[in-house]
């Protein structure tokens, strides 16, 4: 680095330059060590992070680095498990603005950005019925870009559907700074003309291979299996054109050659017939031996689970019945899988396929099953294996994944021999798993990897791991990518000569050696010894975290702080300070991360939805919320409890009286809200906005005459916040459905004072929580007869609290159930012939909430929504909006961050009609997208039992 860009100050007006925004770069600590965490093993905190825009920011910044003489690795996902996805230079995060997608040719081909999840893409192909190749386990979070840099495959996709072999053109820019499009028609020629050196090269390179029987012998091979050690010089050889042979050497190169703008692919027809089966063998050995018979089979796919796998998975929630039902020992299993696209086809699959099935030795006949639960239990298992086995360890050591490659017919000897390094170099925890049709296997070790002696016996086991695998014909990296761990031994893989010619592919294309240096080619023999990460034990519902980063694409404050595996990490950074005994870090971590941190999580726990061992990191925020609470606020907070009546009577009256106020003083409301929020803090006053409506009614209702079906417990939020105009609020239509039903509701004396608890338990005001539980209880016991009569609650996130304050209550057996459940199983079908009658909307969007999606609602959501509109249409980028009781309120930035992807989806649809089923989240949608939501229990009531509202587009 040169001396115009050695301090914080002037990297960030070196990188200023390159970007339209300042607020673009960023060099503060905390964030620097966030970003700095991925899911490898190998932590390196970088120097500065960007997130450019678009292709001509990268060129800048491409070459303001060059001249600068920094390093520049570029970041998208996060989940590469070798250690190529981060630096100590600048790091470029595309996540945020490379997020296009462009559908070609009815879904046959399709343009993308690199910021894009694999997820993401095939729900915008599968109206289509297309899917994207590539079918990596971490689809939820990976990113193409991120797929495309490794070479990524996964269960299904092999040799055949990979990164390499469904790339049909891609928009780079390279390291000069230059963009080339490989799929126009003047590409050779521009190459030609602008980077003449690099289009010489590359045709000299392709021949000096093609000359030597030798090298084209070892390329052939090693190519013909899962392969992403070293780069792709099978472009050298399968291309002649230098546009289709560069766009393809970028193909696994991990970013150490140009940054891939976007990419175009042709995409597979998506294989909905399948009939899967959990296959279990008396070991791993007699598991490996039958892979030969099954191959030849067709099997979709063949997904070895070792016996360690199989104690792991027994323990996840929602694991397979047969995997539950083993007294595991030694025993090993295959998930197999036949996938077709019609029953015929499947049919004469699995027909063929019998004979070989039936002979095989199995502690247990075969039976394929087409069940969508049964596919859907297996898969979560073995999608979720990584996470779920690393989850398990021993808290405080580092979980480190190897991933290799051997023939197939290697498989058996190569796992019996790697069982025996394990012992030798004393892994005792160590598991095996992975892609076993083509004979690719990841396993795992845990250890601390600090020691002197640990990292000896890491570097022996290497050593002997590396002579096992090329000593079966096989390659040290099959689909994670070479990264900084197996980068010194791509030399012993290829050979002198192959390794040369590697080394002139790296030097064409970045000279200077600036772009991810460290990452795929290394001389340093002892490379992937450096720079391990160490995992300090911070918390027991944290600590299983592996930095995976599933949980971050749910994550509502992602684009504007941190995301739960980055408030994980920097827990952990902050300990690692203190047990170092370094108090100055800790302290300065700690106060820089409770705006990021702790304030601005929705603790929605959607995370814990996402993550394969349901880690709830908004549990770590509740607890530190609660460490960290100021005395006053607390007493407040519990004063508040006790008067709740009161308490929401005041907020209704303060948002009635302001709505009152002539349009000309508006501002000076704002003043004094802004003046209050400045003395007592953002955390502490919600900020007012004009578009919030005036205070509700009450909540309470005479004791019906007839016996009650049901006991209602209406939200204090409906109190608060009253209906949006013209409408009648939740409260009214649920019971005006009831009645036109024929159910009886009782709504609890006394209900003005009562709340779920959630407001308590989110800002971590133990006192408070525990005087509103100690309300609540008697008068459920007392109105649900002891628990015969369910309780409803008409706002998800309400349902959601008073389950949890019911559940560890001995006294109360009480099914609590949410309002549109309720309505879909109850008043629905008790309406009969009227629910048909009235004309439903021509569209409605609904806006799920994360409360209905954790209690597993949304299919009801569906169903009452369904009854309202003709079309009913849930956004692809829907996400928590991050309302979250009244953080949106305190904090907008977070609901309009949260919001944003999805409110720009809403405005393309252009619905009649907008609901969802809370309303703080209808707060949230109204204010980000401009349009009136509403619960759905209101709109259906309107269109059931009235005559349809204006249109409130």
């Amino acid at each position: 680095m040169t001396a115009t860009a050695t301090t914080p100050d002037t990297l960030a007006d070196l990188l200023g330059g390159c970007v339209a925004d300042r607020a673009q770069v960023r060099t503060d600590e905390l964030t620097l060590r966030a970003l700095a965490h991925d899911a490898s093993h190998v932590l390196l905190v970088p120097s500065a992070v960007v997130a450019p825009r678009d292709a001509d920011e990268v060129a800048r910044l491409l070459r303001a680095t060059a001249a600068a003489g920094v390093p520049l690795t570029f970041r998208s996902g996060g989940t590469s498990l070798s250690g190529q996805a981060g630096g100590s230079g600048v790091l470029a995060d595309v996540r945020r603005h490379f997020t296009r997608v462009d559908v070609l040719d009815e879904g046959a081909r399709v343009r993308v950005q690199p910021g894009v999840t694999v997820r993401h893409l095939n729900a915008r192909l599968a109206r289509y019925g297309r899917r994207f190749g590539p079918d990596p386990a971490s689809e939820a979070a990976c990113t193409v870009g991120g797929v495309v840099a490794d070479n990524s495959s996964g269960m299904a996709s092999g040799t055949v559907e990979n990164s390499y072999r469904t790339l049909e053109s891609l928009v780079a820019v390279l390291p000069s700074g230059t963009v080339v499009d490989t799929g126009a028609a003047d590409a050779d020629e521009r190459l030609q003309a602008l980077e003449p050196a690099l289009h010489a090269g590359l045709l000299a390179l392709r021949r000096r291979v093609l000359d030597d029987p030798a090298s084209t012998a070892t390329v052939a091979r090693q190519f013909a299996m899962k392969n992403t050690m070293g780069y792709g010089l099978n472009a050298l050889v399968d291309f002649a054109s230098v546009p289709q042979i560069l766009a393809h050497l970028l193909v696994g190169s991990e970013g150490t050659l140009a940054f891939v703008a976007s990419a175009t692919f042709r995409t597979v027809p998506v294989r909905a017939r399948t009939a899967s089966a959990l296959l279990v063998f008396d070991d791993l050995y007699a598991a490996n031996r039958a892979l030969p018979a099954l191959v030849a089979t067709g099997a979709a796919t063949l997904e070895l689970m070792d016996a360690t796998s199989l104690r792991v998975g027994q323990q996840l929630a929602g694991s397979p019945a047969v995997v539950r039902a083993l007294s595991v020992t030694q025993q090993a299993a295959l998930l197999l899988e036949y996938q077709a696209t019609t029953d015929e086809e499947l049919d004469a699959v699995v027909g063929s396929a019998r004979p070989a099935l039936d002979a095989l030795a199995l502690r247990a006949p075969v039976h394929l099953s087409a069940d969508a639960t049964v596919r859907g239990e297996l898969w979560k298992l073995r999608k979720g294996l990584y996470t779920a086995v690393a989850g398990a360890r021993r808290s405080g050591t580092t979980a480190l994944l190897e991933d290799v490659v051997v023939p197939v017919d290697r498989l058996a000897d190569t796992c019996a021999t790697l069982t025996t390094l394990f012992a030798t170099y004393g892994y005792d925890d160590a598991v095996i798993f992975g892609h076993a049709k083509d004979g690719n296997i990841h396993f795992m070790l845990t250890d601390r990897f600090e020691t002197g002696e640990q990292l000896a016996r890491y570097r022996g086991f290497t050593e002997d791991l590396v002579d096992l695998v090329l000593g079966h014909g096989g390659s040290l990296k099959a689909e994670h990518g070479t990264g900084r761990v197996m980068a010194p031994f791509v030399r012993r893989q290829y050979g002198d000569e192959l390794y040369d010619v590697m080394r002139q592919v790296k030097h064409l294309f970045d000279p200077r050696g600036l772009l991810n240096p460290g990452v795929l080619l290394d001389d340093d023999p002892d490379a992937h010894l450096r720079h391990i990460k160490l995992a300090p034990t911070v918390q027991a519902e944290v600590d299983r975290c592996v930095e995976c980063g599933y949980c971050e694409p749910v994550c509502p404050s992602r684009d504007l702080t941190l995301t739960p595996r980055q408030r994980i990490a920097l827990r952990r950074d902050i300990r690692t300070a203190e047990l170092a005994g370094d108090s100055a870090t800790a302290d300065r971590l700690e106060a820089a991360f409770t705006y990021p941190g702790t304030h601005t999580c929705a603790v929605d726990g959607m995370c814990g939805t996402a993550c394969p061992v349901g880690i709830n990191t908004g549990l770590l925020v509740k607890t530190l919320r609660r460490e960290n609470l100021p005395v006053p606020a607390a007493l407040a907070w519990t004063t508040a409890a006790k008067g709740w009546g009161a308490t929401t009577a005041l907020a209704r009256t303060a948002l009635t009286v302001v709505d009152s106020v002539p349009g000309p003083l508006t501002p000076a409301v704002t003043a004094v809200n802004a003046a209050a929020r400045a003395v007592l803090g953002s955390d502490t006053v919600p900020l007012w906005s004009a578009e919030l409506p005036r205070g509700g009614a009450p909540r309470r209702r005479p004791r019906p005459t007839a016996a009650p079906d049901a006991v209602y417990l209406p939200a204090c939020v409906n109190v608060m916040f009253g209906p949006a105009s013209g409408g009648t609020g939740v409260q009214v239509a649920f019971e005006d459905l009831c009645a036109a039903a024929g159910l009886t509701l009782l709504v609890p004396e006394g209900i003005d004072a009562l709340c779920c608890g959630t407001p308590w338990s989110s800002k971590g005001v133990a006192a408070g929580y525990a005087a509103m539980r100690e309300k609540v209880l008697p008068v459920l016991r007392q109105a649900t007869d002891g628990g015969r009569l369910p309780v409803v609650s008409d706002a998800s996130s309400c349902t959601e609290g008073f389950r949890h304050l019911v559940e560890h209550d001995p006294e109360l057996d009480v099914q609590v159930v949410d309002v549109v459940t309720f309505v879909a199983e109850r008043v629905l079908p008790a309406l009969g012939e009227r629910a048909g009658a009235y004309r439903r909307l021509d569209s409605l969007t609904l806006h799920p909430t994360c409360s209905s999606t954790q209690l597993g609602l949304d299919p009801a959501l569906a169903t009452v929504a369904e009854a309202v509109a003709e079309t009913v249409t849930v956004p692809l980028d829907w996400g928590c909006c991050a309302f979250a009781g009244d953080r949106g309120l305190l904090h907008p930035e977070l609901t309009a961050s949260a919001t944003r992807r999805e409110a720009a989806e809403v405005a393309r649809i252009d619905a009649q009609a907008h609901a969802s089923c809370n309303r703080t989240c209808e707060l949230g949608m109204t204010r980000a997208t401009g349009r009136s939501y509403r619960h759905v229990v209101e709109l259906l009531a309107e269109q059931a039992l009235g005559g349809a509202p204006p249109d409130p587009r």
